[in-house]
């Protein structure tokens, strides 16, 4: 088995490429599309760096489904890629690399969320069995069907 795991969903947003990009590059925003708000309605966060692009930070803290961590945006070629390291510290510890990948054609855009990081010992188990693919593949999928709402809205 490969060290790394890799989790990829995609899908077409009717809106141009910048318009979705906006909606990734700033931390600040994904309060409206990512599949984990809502799961700590008293969940803390910060936010640090420039408001966003490379070197913008947003940590949170919250219950045990939302856990602690931070997220740093590492890559910005605007408007087609956004690279964003991800490290949790609860409720296990660990690091991956979230890539947002937008195509433009024509009127809309394809969408690629991927996510690639060290396997752990939890991983390792789940992956063969499809059940990590799975997981997190769901909150993928959920999470882009709220940005092609909210950037189609």
């Amino acid at each position: 088995m490969a060290d790394t795991y890799t989790v990829t969903r995609r899908t077409t947003i009717a809106a141009p490429a910048a318009h979705i990009h906006a909606r990734v590059v700033d931390l600040h925003r994904w309060v409206d599309w990512s599949p984990w708000e809502g799961v700590d309605p008293d969940l803390t966060r910060t936010y640090t760096g420039p408001e966003q692009g490379v070197g913008a930070q947003y940590a949170w803290s919250g219950n045990r489904k939302a856990g602690v961590g931070r997220m740093e945006i590492i890559e910005d070629t605007a408007p087609s890629h956004v690279a964003v390291r991800v490290d949790f510290e609860k409720p296990m510890k660990s690091s991956s690399v979230s890539t947002f990948d937008i195509a433009e054609d024509g009127d809309s855009s394809e969408v690629t969320w991927t996510m690639t990081g060290q396997h752990s010992l939890f991983s390792r188990v789940a992956a063969p069995l499809g059940f990590f693919d799975k997981l997190l593949g769901k909150d993928f999928a959920k999470g882009l069907a709220a940005l092609k709402t909210v950037s189609e809205g």
